[in-house]
């Protein structure tokens, strides 16, 4: 069973999360100090965009109980998805994540919101429902972007495990085998990972697209006023 989570208002991330024109203002013990505290591998910036975008989408609703954080710009040999417990400020998990057989080999390239396009998907999602398919226990994915994400579910874009991420398969051929667009994680952390994100949590998938940075609506200028997509255009190579 997963655990239960105080849910935390709008305002409390925004008084913690360091955003653009307010960094001055804002106590060092902020979110995304906390958090990257935790995960010290994970990318600040990477990190500071996911608060940004899940601020955005939220607008003024309670915090989902996790945030995971997905940096498609490491390569698939290294752990990098990350869970958050929001509420008390902690890492739960540190995984290795495959991404679309046509996104790369072991470094991810290439993104797709097409059907058919094997590709993996940048942005943010909202989790859904846990079900049993022909990849075992899953979980769907709600595309938050439109024209970047949006088509997830109708591409069955789904959390699940597969026995192709494994230690044992980097050693073999240098990456982790790739999906059909699919996010999977080990089949051994598969089910409890999504029992703990599952039905409303946030999911955000980075990597330094410049259309994407420049152009998504919850990092440009079309939310708060402009603040985010300072921070976007920042985290740009």
């Amino acid at each position: 069973m997963p655990p239960r989570f105080r849910l935390l208002s709008l305002a409390s991330l925004l008084a913690s999360v360091a955003l653009p024109g307010q960094a001055q203002n804002v106590p060092a013990t902020s979110l995304v100090d906390q958090l990257a505290r935790t995960a010290p591998k994970l990318d600040r910036k990477v990190l500071s965009l996911a608060t940004q975008a899940m601020s955005c989408t939220l607008r003024g609703t309670a915090l989902p109980p996790t945030l995971s954080v997905i940096d498609y710009s490491r390569p698939s040999t290294q752990p990098r998805l990350w869970v958050f417990d929001l509420a008390r400020q902690r890492l739960l998990f540190e995984e290795w994540v495959a991404h679309g057989r046509n996104t790369g080999e072991n470094l991810a390239s290439r993104f797709s919101n097409e059907n058919g396009s094997y590709m993996s998907s940048l942005g943010a999602f909202r989790t859904q429902e846990a079900y049993v398919g022909g990849n075992g226990y899953s979980l769907r994915l709600e595309g938050l972007e439109p024209g970047i994400n949006d088509r997830a579910r109708e591409r069955a874009i789904v959390i699940h495990g597969a026995p192709y991420v494994s230690e044992t398969l980097i050693r073999q051929q240098g990456r982790l085998g790739r999906s059909l667009g699919c996010p999977a994680v080990r089949t051994a952390v598969a089910r409890p990972l999504i029992d703990t994100i599952r039905n409303g949590s946030f999911v955000f998938a980075y990597y330094p697209d410049q259309d994407w940075l420049r152009h998504s609506r919850l990092l440009g200028a079309a939310c708060e006023g402009g603040t985010a997509g300072t921070t976007a255009a920042r985290a740009q190579p």
